[in-house]
């Protein structure tokens, strides 16, 4: 595994991949800088001096290349690394299936906080706020660098606003920043990806909903909800009852609209479905789903989300002795760390973390 680290200035880089080194073992790589904007400097443009990397068996390379080859020479170590300088290098890194990359960040009052925090311990005048301001947004704006992209091109997306080591660290142990599924989904995330990605096909007014029907691992059949083959789309006017509001559950047997299960079952047919098939869905089944996933002989569903009848759905299945349980995929979009930020943010401290961190501050 090789995870890459991205952010702003002060955002907590370093302090993530001292997590890494330190709690989980992994060894950091550095990609020598080239055509950065030289941003992180005191109020008098002096180099405001770096934290110092968290282990004695640090590589450095010259070019991006030479690290790809590096990592994926050795590709059962685990790696890490923080130099990813720009588009170019990132391009290169994600040709390899063992690359995650993780952007983290926090609020700019909070990163400049941290900032003020390095110059005076290396006895510097810190820049004021509007100058760091503007030397952040060279440093995300750069026409040779494109950093700005990088965050929407990460699997792993973090805000940062601890001031303090100790609470960073003991929220990416909730993490689980080296689940191998990070990788490669295991095969309930993958099969409940895919019902979702089955969902945004429906025209339905009401929700999306999506299904898979698999046996031996293999999609027999997809499936997602919305008016039958030649009737008008319910998004476009065709369900009557879906288009006149009303709450959830009134007026069913009005309702024109194929559910996400149905679909897939009648693509699949009762033949095709024979023993052991499993059934995925991102919403459990209705009732009225039920009593058919029961007829065609599936016999395990697996769901993400509630709906509002799941105990007699549940009721339906322990009956007919199908297997009913809950997975939900890793949550997707920005986490939270701490969200425990002051009102009046303080200069950061240096707490030392139950691991056995070196003390740098949680935005290094």
């Amino acid at each position: 595994m090789l995870i890459g680290i991205c952010g702003g200035i002060c955002a907590g880089k370093t302090s993530v991949q001292d997590y890494l080194v330190s709690v989980h073992s992994f060894q950091p790589l550095i990609l020598k800088s080239r055509n950065t904007p030289a941003v992180e400097t005191s109020a008098s443009q002096a180099p405001v001096p770096r934290p110092q990397e968290s282990s004695d068996q640090v590589k450095t390379f010259n070019a991006a290349n030479e690290l790809v080859d590096y990592a994926t020479q050795h590709w059962q170590t685990k790696f890490c690394t923080t130099s990813i300088h720009d588009e170019e290098i990132l391009e290169a890194l994600s040709h390899r299936p063992f690359f995650v990359l993780l952007h983290i960040d926090a609020p700019i009052s909070v990163r400049w906080h941290r900032f003020k925090d390095r110059c005076a311990k290396a006895s510097m005048t810190p820049p004021t706020l509007e100058q760091f301001v503007l030397r952040n947004d060279d440093y995300l704006f750069h026409e040779t660098t494109g950093r700005v992209a990088l965050a929407s091109k990460a699997q792993i997306k973090l805000v940062n606003s601890t001031t303090s080591v100790e609470k960073l660290w003991q929220a990416l142990d909730a993490q689980n920043l080296t689940d191998s599924s990070r990788i490669r989904p295991t095969w309930d995330q993958y099969f409940m990806t895919l019902a979702s990605l089955a969902a945004r096909r429906s025209n339905c007014m009401r929700r999306q909903v999506g299904c898979v029907l698999v046996r031996e691992k293999r999609v027999m059949a997809t499936g997602y909800n919305g008016t039958p083959r030649n009737v008008t789309n319910c998004n476009e006017g065709g369900c009557p009852r879906c288009n006149g509001g009303g709450g959830g559950g009134s007026s069913l047997s009005t309702c024109l609209c194929i559910h996400a299960e149905e679909n897939a079952l009648l693509e699949a047919g009762r033949e095709r479905v024979g023993g052991g098939a499993v059934l995925y869905c991102n919403t459990c089944p209705c009732l009225t789903c039920s009593i058919k996933i029961v007829q065609v002989g599936i016999t395990e569903v697996v769901f993400n989300k509630s709906y509002y009848m799941d105990s007699e759905a549940a009721k339906i299945f322990k009956e007919a002795g199908v297997k009913l349980r809950q997975f939900s995929p890793p949550a997707e979009g920005l986490v939270n760390l701490v969200d425990d930020m002051p009102t009046s943010v303080a200069p950061a401290t240096t707490t030392q973390p139950s691991h056995g961190a070196n003390g740098t501050i949680a935005g290094a």
